[in-house]
C-alpha cells in the first residue's frame, strides 16, 4: 500500500533504505551514496532526511527571494555557488536536480546582471578617465582640485571592470590625476618664488625711498622719487592684502616725509626773499612738479582712498599760484591726466560694486581683463553721449545770443573727450596687467 504522508512519498521517490542504512538513489552524475542509518524504524528514517533535504530546499529559497529583491546580484554569487557544491555531499533525500538547476539559471542570471554591470562600470570609468585628462591644462586650481577630489570618490564608488582592463584603466586614472597634481605644486612652486621676488623688489624700492626721504637735493630727489614710483607701479605683484598694505604704507610714508619737507624748503625759500616777493618761476615749477609726482603715485593706492588724496592734491594745486610756459603746460598735464585716472579708477570700482552679482572671483589676470571689459563697455556710453554734443553744437545756431550755450556745451565736450582718453589710458594698462599676470 502507497504512504499517504506526501513528504515520506517524496523520500521513497529518491531513497531507500537497506541493511539499516538509508541510501540516496544514484543522482547529480554521482552513483547511490549511504546519507544515514535506521534508528527507530524505515519510515521514520526516510521522513527525517526528507525534512532535512526540505530545510535544504527552504534556504534556497530564501537565497533567491532575496537575490531577487537586491540591486547588487553579484553579492549573492558566492553564496549560491557554495548552496550548488553542497548538493553534491548534502545527507537528504529530495529532488536535488531541480534545486541544482534552480541554482545554476540563478549563477547565470547572476554571471549576465555581472557582465552589464561590469559594462556600465566601464563606461563610467573611461568617462572619469576622459575628465581626469581634459584637467592636465586646467589653471583653475581651486575648482579643478575640488573636480578631481569629486573623480576620486567617483572611482572608488565605481564596480569593478573585466580583470584584464582593471590594470590598464587604473593607470591612465592615476596618471591623469599626477600629472595634474604635478602641474599645480609646480605652479604653487612659482607661485611662491614670484612672490618672494616680488616682496624683495618692492622692499628695495622702499629702502631707496627711505634712503632718499631726508635728501637736501630737493630737485634731484623729486626726479628719483618719481622714478621709484613709476618702478613701483611696474612691479604689479600680486600679494595678500595685508601684506601688500603694509608694504604700500612704509613706501608711501617716505614718499610723503620727503615731500612734505620740500613744501617746508619752499615756504622757507619764500620766507628769506623780500617781503611780499611772490615766488620765483623755479619755485613754482618745483612745486607742481612735486604735486605732479604725488597724483602719479595714487595709482597705487586703493581707489577709495586715492580720491580723497587727489581732491587734496587738487585744492593744494590752485593755492600754488600761476607760471607761465611750455614746463608748467607739460606739468600740469601730467597732474590732470594723473586725477582723471584716479576719478574713473573710483567711478570704475563704484560700478563693479553696485553691478548685479558683483565682480567674479577670479586670479588677477582674469581681473584686469574683466576691468578692461568694463571700461569698454562704459566707453560706448561716453561716445553716445559725446555725438549727442557735437550733434547739438552744429546745429546751435551762430548767433551772440546762444555764446554762453555754445561755451558749455564746448566745455562738456572736451570733458567727455578727456574721459575717453582716460579710459582707453585704463584699458591699455589693464591690458598690460592682465598679460604680464598670465
Amino acid at each position: 500500500m502507497e504512504p499517504t504522508d506526501p513528504l515520506l512519498a517524496e523520500a521513497k521517490r529518491y531513497g531507500y533504505v537497506e541493511a539499516g542504512g538509508v541510501w540516496l538513489r544514484p543522482v547529480l552524475g554521482q552513483p547511490a551514496r549511504q546519507i544515514g542509518l535506521v534508528k527507530e524504524s524505515d519510515d521514520a528514517a526516510l521522513l527525517y532526511f526528507a525534512q532535512r533535504f526540505e530545510s535544504l530546499r527552504a534556504k534556497v529559497d530564501a537565497l533567491l527571494a532575496k537575490m531577487e529583491a537586491s540591486d547588487n546580484k553579484g553579492s549573492f554569487l558566492m553564496k549560491a555557488l557554495h548552496l550548488k557544491e553542497q548538493l553534491l555531499t548534502y545527507e537528504g533525500l529530495g529532488d536535488f536536480v531541480a534545486l541544482q538547476r534552480r541554482l545554476t539559471e540563478a549563477e547565470e542570471a547572476i554571471a549576465v546582471t555581472v557582465a552589464r554591470n561590469r559594462e556600465k562600470n566601464l563606461a563610467t570609468k573611461i568617462g572619469f578617465i576622459h575628465e581626469a585628462e581634459a584637467l592636465r591644462d586646467s589653471v583653475e586650481w581651486i575648482s579643478a582640485s575640488e573636480k578631481v577630489k569629486d573623480l576620486r570618490q567617483g572611482w572608488l564608488k565605481t564596480g569593478p571592470v573585466d580583470k584584464e582592463m582593471a590594470d590598464e584603466l587604473e593607470h591612465r586614472f592615476q596618471v591623469a590625476i599626477q600629472v595634474f597634481f604635478d602641474r599645480r605644486k609646480a605652479f604653487q612652486t612659482d607661485k611662491k618664488a614670484m612672490t618672494s621676488r616680488v616682496q624683495n623688489r618692492y622692499r628695495e624700492l622702499i629702502q631707496q625711498a627711505e634712503n632718499l626721504k631726508n635728501s637736501d637735493q630737493f630737485e634731484t630727489t623729486s626726479r628719483q622719487l618719481k622714478q621709484l614710483q613709476q618702478a613701483w607701479r611696474e612691479v604689479n605683484g600680486t600679494l595678500p592684502k595685508k601684506q601688500a598694505s603694509e608694504l604700500w604704507t612704509r613706501f608711501r610714508a617716505a614718499n610723503n616725509h620727503f615731500f612734505e619737507r620740500l613744501k617746508v624748503h619752499i615756504a622757507a625759500q619764500q620766507a628769506a626773499g623780500a617781503p611780499g616777493a611772490p615766488a620765483s618761476a623755479e619755485e613754482l615749477l618745483a612745486r607742481k612738479r612735486a604735486l605732479a609726482d604725488r597724483a602719479e603715485a595714487l595709482m597705487s593706492v586703493p581707489p577709495q582712498e586715492a580720491i580723497h588724496q587727489a581732491k587734496a592734491l587738487q585744492a593744494e594745486w590752485k593755492q600754488v599760484g600761476t607760471v607761465r610756459g611750455e614746463e608748467s603746460d607739460r606739468i600740469w598735464q601730467r597732474f590732470m591726466v594723473a586725477c582723471d585716472k584716479i576719478f574713473e579708477l573710483s567711478a570704475l570700482e563704484y560700478h563693479l560694486r553696485k553691478r548685479v552679482g558683483g565682480e567674479p572671483a577670479s586670479s588677477p589676470a582674469e581681473r584686469a581683463r574683466f576691468r578692461a571689459t568694463t571700461l569698454r563697455e562704459l566707453l560706448k556710453d561716453d561716445h553716445q553721449e559725446l555725438e549727442v554734443l557735437r550733434d547739438n553744437l552744429d546745429k546751435l545756431s551762430p548767433s551772440a545770443a546762444n555764446d554762453a550755450f555754445r561755451q558749455m556745451l564746448q566745455t562738456k565736450i572736451r570733458s567727455f573727450e578727456r574721459k575717453i582718453r582716460t579710459k582707453n589710458d585704463l584699458i591699455a594698462l589693464f591690458s598690460q596687467q592682465a598679460q604680464a599676470a598670465s
